[in-house]
């Protein structure tokens, strides 16, 4: 099986954008160009919680990093915001899934969502999925913008022609 290791981040600057950068490698992923993916697991795939570190290495540095992941940022001072990824696994080999995307003001309404997704989602499909699977972060703003993010990190990979 390969893991797909899920990641969060919380953070702050003056604007913003420094806001979801600082999230970003407070999730150890600023180093990267991202490639939002939609919601699939591909078979053989199984989601880990697993910090990623901040990646430094000028090998990998501006690598594509193809990733699902969910953030939610606020300027407004007393405001909380919250970033959650959910997910389930079929019961049936080869393993496969879904992930699923949500943002709120609470962590209770972040996980509403995800749940309430994700059961939507495997009704109709023929699979039979086990149960939901969740990772949420949040952080509230005290002076100035903030922002958090979760991550489900695929692969990375280099620029052809290196």
């Amino acid at each position: 099986m390969k893991e797909i290791h899920i990641t969060k981040g919380t953070g702050t600057g003056p604007t913003p954008l420094s806001a979801f950068d600082s999230a970003l490698y407070s999730a150890g992923i600023a180093n990267y160009n991202l490639i939002h993916l939609s919601s699939v697991i591909p078979p053989n795939h199984v989601p880990v919680l697993k910090q990623a570190e901040h990646n430094d290495d000028v090998a990998t540095y501006g690598d594509r990093m193809y990733l699902v992941y969910a953030s939610n940022a606020t300027v407004e001072v007393g405001a909380s915001v919250y970033a959650g990824l959910g997910w389930v696994m079929t019961e049936e080999e080869p393993k496969r899934g879904l992930f699923v995307e949500h943002v709120g003001a609470t962590e209770g309404a972040v996980q509403k969502q995800i749940e309430d997704t994700l059961g939507s989602m495997t009704l109709y499909r023929k699979e039979t999925y086990g149960k939901v699977h969740s990772a949420i972060a949040g952080t509230t703003c005290t002076n100035k913008p903030v922002c958090v993010i979760v991550a489900a990190l695929y692969e990375n990979e280099g620029w052809k022609g290196e």
